[in-house]
């Protein structure tokens, strides 16, 4: 299993990259925003992969984040949906476009991927909807590894202050799924207040209910 390259960006084509690590160029396929992120040729460069393999093929593709990757995983999981169309509604939507489409069932979001029908639309969001909230916690899209940054350039995490509308964190769905809007972007204090007005349930009802609660009025 192949999970990450680190390298030297020597080719970028349409739709993949060539690294080149020690003297050997690995051809690993990206979507169109991984793609668009690339430094320039002959810059370092690092993208996690998974190794698809087949009697007659074997493909590299690769990801951004490591939640990228666990959506491709999940992507590729459904019947109808291959690697190439994982890609396409990757880099149609993005790690948190995915998170955000699937959570709220937001089949057109899924449709607007090139290749990507509306009856396939449906069956993705019908079989991982249950499973958004475990890739969201991950902070699939703060994990970034293209150009490779040095751990003293990371930025410090922030500092949230503690308010009395944070969720029982003994409860494990609620604190799965503050732990995803955070990782989503929102702020602790915002994400939690949502999460307390959302009622009950598993970890992806509370975050549906507290995605609508965020999203902008008017």
């Amino acid at each position: 299993m192949i999970g990450k390259i680190s390298g030297r960006l020597d080719y970028i084509g349409a739709d993949h990259v060539m690294i080149d690590t020690g003297g050997v160029g690995y051809v690993v396929y990206v979507s169109s925003r991984t793609l668009a992120a690339m430094p320039p040729l002959g810059a370092p460069v690092a993208v996690f992969t998974e190794l698809l393999v087949r009697e007659d093929l074997l493909q590299l593709f690769g990801f951004l984040s490591m939640g990228e990757r666990e959506w491709h995983r999940l992507l590729v999981s459904v019947q109808g949906v291959g690697a190439k169309a994982a890609l396409a509604i990757m880099g149609t939507l993005g790690a948190d476009g995915v998170n955000r489409a699937i959570t709220l069932g937001d089949q057109a979001a899924i449709k607007a991927a090139p290749g990507v029908g509306p009856k396939l639309a449906q069956r993705v969001v019908l079989e991982l909807k249950d499973k958004a909230h475990k890739v969201m916690a991950m902070g699939g899209a703060a994990t970034k590894v293209v150009d490779a940054p040095k751990a003293e350039s990371l930025e410090k995490p922030e500092a949230y202050e503690v308010v009395d509308t944070t969720p029982d964190l003994e409860n494990n769905a609620q604190a799965d799924a503050l732990s995803a809007l955070v990782n989503l972007g929102y702020g602790h204090g915002d994400a939690a207040t949502a999460i307390a007005q959302a009622g009950e349930g598993d970890a992806s009802t509370l975050i549906r209910n507290a995605l609508r609660l965020l999203a902008p009025k008017g």
